[in-house]
């Protein structure tokens, strides 16, 4: 059961190299239109995700405010 213990983040990053590296063999032996659309793909991407999160950003604001109770106001 110790093996649960082991922090897995080196290998996790070395395929994630690996995996890179085969992503720009494959760009290379497509062709530049292929870059481009995959450069326009993650960028419209990464807007979007951008823009969600700062959106949800200023959702989860209100959620967490501090709720402040206001006593009711006496009629003279």
């Amino acid at each position: 059961m110790g093996y649960r213990l082991r922090n897995a983040r080196p290998r996790v990053a070395l395929w994630m190299l690996v995996a890179l590296g085969d992503i720009v063999l494959l760009l290379t032996a497509a062709g530049l239109p292929l870059l481009f659309a995959l450069l326009s793909v993650v960028t419209v991407t990464l807007a979007g995700v951008g823009a969600w999160r700062l959106a949800r950003r200023g959702a989860l604001a209100r959620e967490h405010a501090a709720t402040v109770v206001v006593p009711a106001r006496r009629r003279a």
